[in-house]
């Protein structure tokens, strides 16, 4: 029982850290971004993830975590995937309207829950689908403003739910395969994530912006916000993959949602930004379907609790299966003892398995 609310309390506070974190982080970057002109998005998100690298790399060198050994195919292929799903979603927003980019991160959680279902085998209930929907029709009432469609914005959409998708998937089976922690996973894929994004990312901004990472005009200020922005994200990736990796890709997809409310309200609180009856009335109908996912989750994951654990007598049966047969074990030593192996309800198959 102390080990189920050790976890229980591990999950909340993982939770907790990733939205802190989000949010955090994605004030400091709007500040970064519009008031201080700094819009090169994805070679940005190239330094939080070596910064990230190179703080686990010290904290692995002083033995707060150990490093665990996962063959280089799969860390290179997993790395390089999630790194491409980063500049497929910064491109896509650059390609797309706000709306539309909205729409496809929507699309996430349905896209998740067919490839689960389909490739999973795994089982949502009515009352999960039911919660994920009404969950996003809160958000999109929210934040879904336009929906101006183009063919480079939309092939871009599709690649970057897919990677998405496929990356998050990855992220929570290679954890419970593998058996290893999201810091011991972050460590290892964290350079070929950051690899691809700095090679890529000063074409990709200046794709989108017009403007070279390299020509801009960097100031103390600039600086001091580029380097706060990076000991954020060193928490917000560390909370990412402790958060897919301890529930699953579907749920950090619905505390995605929840991060996007927080920030729209965070937006009109603190930066004035413009707040309508839509916005609030969207905010309200997620809310509700965040917490009617966490009470169907929670119902179901102590339902299926319940259903693993034995009664007592079957329990009784199980341990006295192997004491049964290690007793007869200690009396075969004729063809009369083995007559009475026999006759105490343990088949000839399994004697003579025994005896090898």
């Amino acid at each position: 029982m102390s080990e189920r609310s050790g976890f229980q309390l591990g999950v909340i506070g993982s939770l907790a850290l990733s939205v802190a974190s989000s949010v955090a982080i994605v004030i400091c970057n709007k500040a970064l971004i519009s008031s201080l002109g700094f819009p090169f998005a994805t070679t940005l998100t190239s330094w939080h993830l070596m910064v990230t690298f190179c703080t686990l790399h010290v904290a692995q060198r002083l033995h707060f975590f150990e490093p665990k050994y996962i063959d280089g195919r799969t860390v290179v292929l997993f790395g390089l995937l999630n790194g491409t799903s980063i500049g497929f979603l910064n491109l896509s927003l650059g390609f797309n309207s706000i709306g539309f980019y909205q729409m496809t991160k929507l699309a996430i959680i349905p896209f998740t829950v067919l490839l689960e279902t389909l490739f999973l085998k795994k089982k949502f209930s009515r009352s999960i689908k039911f919660s994920l929907l009404v969950l996003l029709l809160g958000v999109g009432i929210a934040s879904v403003t336009d929906l101006k469609l183009n063919l480079l914005g939309s092939i871009l959409s599709i690649l970057a739910i897919a990677t998405t998708c496929v990356g998050q998937i990855m992220t929570n089976t290679i954890q419970k395969r593998l058996k290893v922690s999201s810091t011991q996973l972050l460590y290892q894929s964290s350079p070929y994530q950051a690899a691809i994004l700095f090679v890529t990312g000063p074409f990709v901004d200046q794709l989108l912006t017009k403007r070279s990472v390299f020509a801009h005009s960097y100031s103390t200020v600039v600086l001091g916000f580029i380097i706060l922005s990076c000991l954020i994200a060193v928490s917000v990736n560390f909370s990412t993959f402790l958060v897919i990796g301890t529930t699953s890709p579907v749920t950090y997809q619905v505390l995605g949602h929840l991060k996007t409310c927080l920030v729209l309200s965070f937006g009109y609180i603190l930066l004035h930004d413009p707040f309508t009856a839509r916005n609030i009335v969207g905010i309200l109908i997620a809310i509700f379907g965040m917490a009617l996912y966490s009470y169907f989750c929670v119902r179901e994951t102590k339902k299926k609790s319940t259903n693993d654990v034995l009664p007592i007598s079957q329990m009784a049966d199980k341990e006295s299966m192997p004491l049964l047969a290690t007793k007869s074990l200690g009396l075969h030593q004729d063809k009369d003892g083995n007559e009475t192996k026999k006759a105490d309800g343990i088949p000839p198959a399994t004697k003579n398995s025994l005896a090898l």
